[in-house]
């Protein structure tokens, strides 16, 4: 689990990087360990809503294992997802999602809302706090040096 987490962390890093709010995910075949799918935080370069870790790394992961259905897979991501990726992790079918940091402003697996507890047709199983404190610290950083950057 670590191992994945450490990937992620690793995305969000380059995300930190290039000035984006830093998010990473990965998707991973459960069943041969491989990641079929990286992503990472990517809304200010792509100047798109639709750019968050999680969507890219499905997009990858379907991409790679050639359907939009992603049986024995996991995703994980170093921040609560919000309710579009939910809903993302919904209609891709993914089995279990492992997330770092809890988002209190719009994390939709268990902060705000629990969306994978309501009633759609599949329901992931959620694992939340993975590597906690290095997820919410690298996203504390973040924003600690952009307030700093602002002054």
């Amino acid at each position: 689990m670590d191992k994945y987490m450490s990937r992620a962390l690793e995305l969000a890093r380059e995300a930190y990087a290039e000035g984006e709010v830093p998010v990473g995910a990965v998707v991973v075949k459960r069943s041969t360990g491989e990641i079929v799918g990286e992503g990472r935080n990517m809304r200010e370069k792509a100047k798109n809503a639709l750019a968050h870790a999680e969507l890219m790394a499905i997009d990858m992961a379907c991409r790679t294992l050639g359907g939009w259905r992603l049986p024995d897979c996991a995703l994980y991501v170093t921040l609560e997802p919000c309710p579009m990726c939910c809903g993302a992790i919904i209609n891709s079918r993914i089995d279990q999602v492992y997330f770092g940091a809890y988002d209190p402003k719009s994390g939709s697996a268990e902060s705000v809302q629990k969306m994978f507890s309501l009633p759609y047709n599949y329901r992931p199983e959620v694992i939340g706090g993975v590597m906690e404190e290095e997820c919410s610290g690298i996203l504390t950083q973040f924003f600690r040096d952009l307030r700093k950057s602002k002054k």
